[in-house]
């Protein structure tokens, strides 16, 4: 059992982690996610407000 194991880890093949991914990821998302999170925010004050 253990040699099965040694030589499957060995025949491992090593990628990037954009090709494993099959692309990139643009830094837009990161815009997107902060103006999601502050209109969340002003939307529950204003609920509180209310």
């Amino acid at each position: 059992m253990r040699n099965e194991r040694e030589s499957i880890m060995q025949d491992e093949e090593h990628i990037g982690t954009d090709e494993a991914r099959g692309g990139s990821t643009p830094h837009i998302v990161r815009y997107v996610l902060v103006i999601s999170l502050v209109l969340a925010v002003l939307g529950m004050a204003l609920l509180l407000l209310l």
